[in-house]
């Protein structure tokens, strides 16, 4: 069984420890408690490990986030990989920080990264690992708060959040999403 894990993001180093980075973030440490390399491919950084017989296939997209759906669609079309095998880890302003939800599909929510997924998919069921940033900002800086760096706090707390995440991703891949919702979903 193949799976393709799909971390959001922006690249260059004015988005490393923003927000909205949190999905690449939680695949460099993945990658780096795997000893992976991360390689530049096609539309993505990629890199790939074998977990309980399954082989998980890790992307960060260098689309931007606004693109994102071009590189999900052309690994999944080139890996040959089912939409219930995609897993799209994305920070989510509706979860205090580092809550975590799996959810087997939703809305957008308006974050332009699962918009642009949704839009090349042609639709929104696909699943998710939605990782909290919380929506501490005055009204009218959502866009400030989400592109910003994390604060001393928010980093203290962010390696136990990305190991439960680790545990998330990789039990989506092998027991599944129903009972990994039921064992981590907060």
């Amino acid at each position: 069984m193949k799976y393709l894990i799909v971390g959001l993001g922006n690249v260059g180093p004015e988005y490393e420890l923003t927000r909205h980075n949190v999905g690449f973030l939680t695949l460099d440490r993945l990658a780096d408690q795997k000893s992976l390399q991360w390689e530049i491919n096609r539309l993505a950084f990629t890199c790939s490990y074998k977990h309980k017989g399954r082989q998980l296939f890790l992307i960060k997209p260098t689309t931007y986030m606004n693109l994102s759906g071009r590189a999900v669609s052309y690994w999944m079309k080139e890996l040959k990989i089912d939409r219930s095998n995609l897993l799209v880890v994305v920070d989510d302003l509706a979860l205090p920080f580092g809550n975590l939800r799996m959810r087997p599909k939703g809305s957008s929510a308006g974050h332009n990264g699962l918009k642009n997924i949704e839009e090349i998919l042609g639709d929104n069921s696909y699943p998710r690992l939605r990782f909290g940033i919380g929506d501490n900002f005055p009204k009218g800086r959502q866009v400030e708060y989400v592109l910003g760096r994390m604060g001393n706090q928010e980093l203290g707390e962010l390696p136990e959040a990305m190991d439960r995440a680790i545990e998330m991703i990789e039990a989506f891949c092998s027991i599944g999403i129903a009972q990994t919702m039921s064992q981590y979903n907060q």
